[in-house]
């Protein structure tokens, strides 16, 4: 025998112990056991020796690996492959070394190699597959992992990690069947359980969702990322309590889980506990500054609490953290649009559509900004493209409705108009459900009865009274009007209506009428267009309430008599910008010589009327009204009536007497259209003065006060 030959058996005898205590995890033995056998050169050695050398270098390298000593382990397996390049277990133990440091690029290498050298090698297809995963190279690792599974269709791990990047490709479908292959050969797979629950969800399959992580905490009780996820699953089943005890679960076992705050914050913003969950959100983001979804879900929850200019920053650090949330640009706009700052609305759309142009909440609102700064063009192209890519988007289908109507291309806008009966959240769909008889569709009304029913407010009642005459010439039998009790002295004088009714009589009786109808809807049954609007109803004061109201009115001083009304209904939605802040601010038109003023005010601004200033004198008569017929006989007797955008508008102009309304700079009702200072609908008794963008409302109110002045021929 050789020196050489003794040497080999010598140390194969050393590999055999060093294998023994590495078998029973005494690890440090096992490497000083070896360690004379690897200090060998193995330039001198023959080939018997350097396989026994490799062995040696390979259990060095494992054992160095377990105590924790990377780089021996790495510098013995480097020698081991460089002595034993077809050492094929080594290159199994030192690429799973390398990518555990994150050294993804060596450790592809090394997985190359192998697959060289034994291209059926299914596990160094999967590991290779994981590498490639983490280097974010995704499609590429699809290919390794499916090409293990073809190799070794029982591979469990392969199956798990198939699913892991179908799920990350969004090939849900694909990666559910990759799951559940898992789960058939490794029941107990938590993880398996949990990433299925997530790719359920993702496919809207909440109730499976919920069950895939059930099992997986049945299998792993202390699995905070499984109970975050089930409390996913409960809040969108609008199972908010169980939600946030299930948040709060994990929370218990995991304090510093930022998502976990996140999804808290999210059940209770939905349980309406705003400051709770504001709380929950700033924790995540104490925990993970840069939380992008923390900080867009906090921006949520300030806007709830009505916090704009908060909610306007929390949304601005989440898109400079994640430029991709396109929600987040969306609603930075929503609240910019609030806080009157449309310019940087109309940018804050704009790139949530350059993140995401299919987003057509993002095209409706812009259309929305872009109308309010009149780019109407422009404003019409946005909401058509939200309807483009949602057919059902009824906001942005009564948005462009509204649009088109204010630009006087009624052909079109009538009809679109009609899409208040499928909103959610307008009255006008309650009515549809309420009444027991069809809705008029526009088909002959010939012997038949009508009932026509209120549902928008006084204003457009009187304004749209003028329709009740053309029903009546359609040849309808009878037509009954339930409205409000302020317009029922006023309405039975209308001619075209039989009766008048209140709401809930009209309810109970609905089944008695053969339909029913909005007198909003009128113009579209009966094909109006700008140039044939009907004349207005021509409203007469009931003579008896004239003579009731004149020993009143003929207490002012001799001169003109001017009604006012400067605040409108604090519920409507845009009273904040059409209503005057103060009666002080109508202090101008005291300088007018000759002139009276009479409160019409009714409601909101009644404390000021009743109160005046000492230089605005003020006939206050709006607190002692029952209701639009003594309205209608005090308008009668004044010269002119001032007001904002109400309903008085509608009555004064109906009554055939000069109306000046005054509009407010923004949200203006389509009803008035665009730059005019006429009204189509009431062509020789309405005057508009519009307030411009920036202006004050002192300057508007000189422009009435100047016209007030050439009027009534008063020199200043």
């Amino acid at each position: 025998m050789t020196f050489t030959q003794t040497l080999a058996s010598s140390i194969a005898q050393l590999n055999q112990q060093a294998i023994a205590l590495y078998s029973a995890d005494e690890f440090a033995a096992a490497l000083s056991t070896v360690m004379p056998a690897i200090e060998h050169d193995e330039s001198t050695l023959d080939d018997a020796a350097i396989h026994a050398m490799a062995d040696a270098l390979n259990i060095a390298g494992a054992s160095s690996c377990r105590l924790g000593h990377a780089d021996d382990a790495e510098r013995h397996w480097r020698r081991c492959l460089r002595i034993a390049p077809g050492y094929v277990e080594v290159y199994e133990s030192f690429g799973a070394l390398l990518k555990a440091r994150g050294r993804l690029s060596a450790a592809k290498a090394i997985y190359r190699q192998l697959i060289a050298m034994r291209p059926e090698h299914a596990d160094a297809h999967n590991q290779l597959g994981a590498v490639l995963h983490a280097q974010g190279h995704h499609e590429e690792a699809e290919v390794s992992y499916r090409r293990a599974l073809s190799l070794r269709p029982d591979h469990a791990e392969a199956h798990y990690n198939h699913g892991v990047v179908l799920q990350t490709l969004r090939r849900l479908h694909e990666a559910e069947a990759a799951y559940r292959e898992t789960l058939r050969r490794l029941p107990a797979h938590a993880q398996a359980h949990n990433n299925l629950g997530n790719v359920l969800m993702d496919l809207g399959r909440v109730d499976e969702a919920d069950a895939a992580y059930r099992d997986a905490l049945s299998i792993q009780p202390h699995y905070p990322e499984a109970l975050n996820n089930l409390a996913g699953a409960l809040k969108a089943a609008q199972r908010l309590t169980e939600a946030e005890l299930a948040c709060r679960l994990a929370l218990t076992m995991r304090p510093d889980y930022a998502e976990a705050h996140v999804n808290l914050g999210a059940a209770l913003t939905d349980l309406a506990r705003l400051p709770e969950a504001e709380s929950a959100y700033r924790k995540a983001i104490a925990l993970c500054a840069d939380y992008a979804e923390a900080h867009y879900n906090l921006g949520i929850t300030l806007f709830k609490l009505e916090r704009m200019e908060e909610a306007a920053a929390a949304y601005r650090e989440a898109v400079r953290l994640r430029p991709d949330i396109a929600p987040a640009y969306n609603n930075l706009g929503c609240v910019l649009r609030l806080l009157d700052c449309l310019p940087e609305a109309v940018e804050a759309f704009e790139q949530a559509l350059s993140t995401d142009p299919d987003l057509a909440e993002a095209h409706y609102n812009l259309g929305a900004a872009l109308a309010q700064l009149t780019r109407l063009p422009e404003a019409e192209s946005a909401y058509r493209r939200a309807l483009s890519l949602r057919a059902d988007y009824d906001d942005a289908r009564f948005g462009l409705a509204t649009l088109l109507l204010s630009m006087g291309r009624f052909e079109e806008g009538w009809p679109l108009y009609e899409c208040r009966y499928q909103q959610t959240g307008f009255v006008h769909r309650q009515t549809a459900q309420r009444l027991s008889c069809p809705q008029w569709q526009g088909d002959a009304l010939s012997g038949r009865s009508l009932l026509v029913w209120q549902e928008d407010g006084l204003g457009d009642m009187l304004q749209f009274s003028r329709y009740f005459a053309l029903l009546k010439a359609q040849g309808a039998a009878h037509i009954a009007f339930a409205c409000a009790p302020a317009l029922h002295r006023l309405m039975t004088r209308v001619d075209g209506v039989d009766s008048v009714l209140d709401h809930e009589r009209a309810a109970a009786r609905a089944s008695d009428y053969d339909c029913w109808t909005s007198l909003l809807s009128a113009p579209l049954h009966l094909r109006t267009t700008v140039d044939t609007i009907p004349r207005p109803v021509r409203l007469a004061a009931e003579e008896s309430l004239v003579e009731k109201w004149r020993p009143v009115l003929d207490a002012l001083p001799p001169g003109r008599k001017i009604g006012l009304v400067w605040k409108g209904n604090a519920k409507h939605h845009n009273d904040a910008n059409r209503s005057i802040p103060s009666l002080v601010t109508l202090a101008p038109l005291w300088s007018v010589a000759g002139l009276s003023f009479v409160s019409l005010q009714k409601g909101q601004g009644e404390d000021e009327a009743r109160h005046p200033p000492p230089d605005q004198p003020l006939l206050h008569v709006g607190s002692m009204v029952t209701d639009l017929a003594d309205s209608a006989a005090i308008v009668a007797q004044l010269d002119l009536v001032i007001c904002v955008d109400t309903s008085i508008a509608h009555l004064a102009a109906s009554l055939g007497k000069p109306c000046w309304v005054i509009l407010p700079e923004k949200d203006v009702d389509w009803r008035w259209m665009h730059e005019r200072s006429d009204s189509p609908w009431y062509p020789h008794t309405l005057r508009l003065f519009r307030r411009e963008r920036g202006e004050e409302w002192t300057a508007v109110v000189e422009r009435v006060r100047q016209a007030c002045v050439a009027r009534f021929g008063v020199r200043e």
